[in-house]
């Protein structure tokens, strides 16, 4: 289905028909238009009422401007279709308004084309005109009506989409859409976005939504903006915000879900905004594990490092062991307290004073538990290489006293590359 009426839905023009048959056609639009709307109330039990009022005359009028336009295109194929597609696309809008069937309606059209054939094959013969220009004439016809009857349909579904209850539906569709790895074509959202009426940004923003309190069922929100995408009645609620999330849309945010705790992925192209939800969907696990601070609002964006260093944690896993298994003989407290203060080395780039703030502990504490981490690491604690993957593996997300229990660790680390000689400063 198209929402582009006069573009997907056109059919092609008869431009190879005779102009003059406008001429020979045009006296019979009055009375033809009255057999098709006659027709329509005598075969289809749904349009059997009287058609005197705006509803009848709306169809009328779609009878009307159809027959129309169609001899207008024989003497003229670039005449406009606007006016004539817009009437058809409100006749299927109230199609649905009235509560009639999509058979229904389509069913009106086929006994138009059946009429407007019928009259056209009396005409035909009295004119004298050609098998080979009928039947140019036939197929003009059928696809004319075949176009205008697209086009009732995109305003027959675009009026049930905004029906209270499929408004709904359509948007968590829509939500579905734009998310979808990999991308979704732009077309088919654009579709979905129309019959909704949701305008389509060029970036959007996801949010990923749990409860502050577990153990406390969330209160009925409030209604969230209008041109937000939203799914909160699931196991993972989630929202698309267009464009960037603002001061104020975010404390409209947070006023309309005071029970959730929002992680709010990077403002991303709308073509690759199911990247932004998968990181902020990472960082509200982070923050869950304790590996970040679990505040009321989370910005994946100011985590990156940090979900790129827990991004596969098996791998993680792998790294740590291989790293840390000079290690592996000493007791949970010993390896932890020397994995913090090789840590503060890391961050103070060897600075003692500087390490024993951090730790709070005497520099003289540092320097002893230094020539602890020189014995055990030698070399590798000169190696700018292992030095890079140490500090990956002490940023990852599984607490230093238990990174090393139950798992098999290798006996030695690989050679170091050669660098300079290691000297803490500050001593």
């Amino acid at each position: 289905m198209s929402v582009e009426r006069g573009i997907e839905h056109a059919a092609q023009p008869p431009a190879a028909l005779p102009r003059k048959l406008a001429d020979i056609l045009r006296p019979e639009l009055g009375s033809l238009a009255n057999e098709i709307v006659d027709e329509i109330r005598a075969t289809i039990p749904a349009y059997a009422r009287p058609l005197d009022g705006p509803y009848g005359k709306s169809i009328r009028a779609g009878v009307e401007y159809a027959i129309t336009l169609f001899v207008a295109q024989i003497a003229d194929p670039t005449v406009s279709k606007e006016q004539s597609h817009e009437v058809h696309h409100r006749l299927g809008q109230n199609e649905m308004r009235e509560g009639r069937s999509l058979d229904t309606l389509q069913s009106a059209y086929r006994v138009g084309a059946r009429v407007s054939w019928r009259r056209i094959m009396r005409v035909g013969r009295r004119s004298g005109l050609s098998s080979a220009v009928m039947s140019q004439l036939a197929d003009a016809m059928l696809a004319f009506m075949d176009e205008l009857a697209s086009v009732a349909l995109d305003g027959y579904l675009e009026a049930k989409a905004r029906t209270a209850g499929a408004l709904d539906t359509w948007r968590r569709k829509l939500l579905h859409l734009v998310l979808e790895a990999p991308p979704a074509p732009s077309k088919a959202i654009a579709e979905l976005a129309q019959l909704t009426g949701w305008p389509v940004p060029e970036r959007a923003t996801p949010v990923v939504l749990h409860p502050i309190d577990e153990s406390v069922r969330p209160r009925r929100h409030n209604a969230v903006d209008s041109d937000i995408l939203a799914e909160l009645d699931c196991a993972e609620p989630r929202l698309l915000v267009p464009g960037e999330i603002t001061g104020a849309r975010l404390a409209t945010l947070q006023a309309a879900l005071p029970d959730y705790r929002l992680s709010i992925g990077p403002c991303r192209p709308l073509d690759s905004v199911a990247d932004s939800l998968r990181w902020a969907r990472d960082a509200l696990h982070l923050a869950e594990r304790g590996i970040i601070q679990a505040r009321r609002v989370i910005r994946a964006e100011e985590h990156l490092a940090t979900l790129l260093v827990n991004a596969d944690s098996v791998l993680t896993c792998q790294l740590r062991d291989r790293l840390f298994a000079p290690l592996a003989e000493m007791t949970g407290k010993q390896r932890e307290r020397l994995l913090e203060t090789l840590r503060a080395w890391l961050d103070s780039q060897g600075n003692v004073v500087d390490i024993a703030e951090r730790l709070q502990v005497h520099p003289q504490t540092v320097r002893y538990r230094m020539r602890q981490l020189q014995a055990t690491f030698g070399e590798h604690l000169r190696d700018p290489g292992a030095r890079f993957e140490m500090e990956l593996a002490l940023r990852a997300g599984v607490a230093p006293s238990s990174a090393l229990e139950g798992y098999a660790l290798p006996e030695v680390l690989p050679a170091p590359r050669k660098s300079p000689q290691w000297t803490p400063s500050g001593s």
